[in-house]
């Protein structure tokens, strides 16, 4: 189960990680393992769009169970959209489930406000974190 100081932990760990890499602002996302917010930050500057792209990216990679790359090399390979999935699915790269110890999901994290691989990194950064 994600546990809200745990959360917030991941999200002032992407801030940072944004901030000393790529110098700019992102909007994180952190969900439970049923798609459910659990903590938000959009760093000052991040874009307003951003906002939404970073809670649906988190929803997504709880949803679909794979990063949100993944879901987007699916899509394309499959030929499909990702509302046949459900609403509110974003294939943009940046969500990444989040596993315990033993590879259960527990939750998912969604970054935006940077180029999609850089948003993963981060994301793919702080969700290895919580899994050792």
């Amino acid at each position: 189960m994600m546990k809200l100081t745990q959360a917030q932990g991941l999200v002032s760990g992407a801030c940072e990680k944004a901030a000393a890499d790529y110098k700019r602002p992102i909007c994180v996302a952190i969900c439970d393992g049923n798609g459910f917010p659990v903590a938000f930050a959009r760093m000052d500057g991040a874009p307003i769009r951003s906002i939404d792209i970073a809670r649906r990216k988190a929803l997504t990679a709880v949803r679909m169970g794979v990063p949100t790359q993944a879901f987007f090399e699916r899509l394309q390979k499959e030929n499909l959209q990702a509302d046949y999935f459900g609403p509110d699915l974003c294939p943009l790269g940046g969500g990444v489930p989040i596993k315990d110890t033993s590879g259960a999901i527990i939750g998912g994290i969604g970054i935006s406000g940077l180029a999609s691989h850089e948003d993963a990194a981060i994301a793919e950064a702080m969700a290895k974190q919580v899994g050792q």
